[in-house]
């Protein structure tokens, strides 16, 4: 049990270290090439906040755990919506400014589709590709279409050198693809040593190890006053955990969702979903006590979960 446990713990380290190595790579890398900074927020630095969830959820279809997988995918955005936002409106109330309203509706499909796939129980790699379509439609209609909060959105700094820019995302992805390996190994054998269901692990422990980057981004985005950048890093992680780690995980290893699924948890996550895009039309901030509600649903999920 111990070394299931270190595997685990190693795991959850290296996919925080990696990303962070891995996003901060990209960012250089983007701005030495003179790339947009919608660009370099929409694609390079969404795409690289998403590589934890990846690494994890395609490493588990490999091993033949798309319980794992899957859950990892719907509890990461449960983590996102619930967790990551009601911590970052704790450190900081997030003004609401109409921001994301567009991405909002798209995160809110881009639910829907999955609660019917988790129904249906259908699994192929031509869905995956469509999942896959789906998000590079996104990223050029959000290209095409940028709206006035995109173009005032900042990216993170990176290493004007191109070497270490270079350096730091072949480190980081290696890091990252190592952590994503030790945590689904570790998470599997804590699953069989407690007899917990890998649904579970996945939703939970797998989940939340690879939002550690998206949590670590929004708190930093809330303490600074960014309240665009905290909102918009969880609706545009939603959008790609769904559509880019879900399709590239079925593309690979083509099972359904697992049954569990399908029930209360795709029910809270639309219901977390379609809640966001309600605030971001008629509130004006998420304040304090909505964000204390946000993780206390957060809290009492996982504890049902276990239960």
């Amino acid at each position: 049990m111990l070394t299931a446990i270190l595997l685990s713990l190693a795991g959850l380290v290296g996919l925080a270290i990696g990303g962070e190595l891995l996003v901060r790579g990209a960012v250089g890398i983007a701005q030495k090439l003179g790339v947009s900074t919608l660009f370099t927020g929409l694609v390079i630095v969404g795409f690289a906040t998403s590589m934890p969830e990846m690494v994890a959820s395609v490493q588990a279809s490999l091993a033949g755990s798309p319980e794992i997988a899957w859950g990892n995918i719907v509890g990461s955005n449960l983590a996102n919506t619930l967790l990551i936002l009601g911590v970052s409106a704790l450190v900081a109330p997030i003004v609401l400014t109409g921001t994301g309203r567009r991405d909002a509706v798209v995160a809110l499909g881009a639910t829907l589709l999955l609660w019917g796939l988790a129904l249906s129980g259908a699994g192929s790699r031509w869905i995956g590709f469509a999942l896959l379509f789906g998000i590079i439609a996104y990223i050029v209609w959000r290209y095409r279409h940028p709206g006035a909060a995109m173009q005032e959105e900042e990216s993170e700094d990176g290493p004007q050198n191109g070497v270490i820019a270079t350096a730091l995302f072949v480190v980081g992805l290696g890091i990252l693809v190592l952590g994503g390996d030790a945590l689904v190994t570790g998470a599997i054998a804590l699953a069989t040593i407690f007899k917990v269901p890998e649904t579970v692990i996945g939703l939970t422990i797998v989940a939340v190890g690879t939002s550690l980057p998206e949590l670590a981004a929004s708190i930093a985005a809330a303490v600074r006053g960014k309240s665009a950048l905290a909102l918009g890093n969880v609706v545009g992680s939603n959008i790609y955990n769904i559509l880019l780690i879900g399709g590239a995980t079925m593309s690979i290893a083509p099972f359904a969702l697992p049954g569990e699924l399908a029930g209360l948890q795709m029910a809270l996550l639309t219901a977390s979903a379609a809640g966001l895009l309600a605030l971001l039309w008629m509130a004006k901030k998420i304040g304090r006590a909505l964000g204390a509600v946000l993780l206390a649903a957060f809290i009492g999920n996982v504890v049902l979960v276990f239960a």
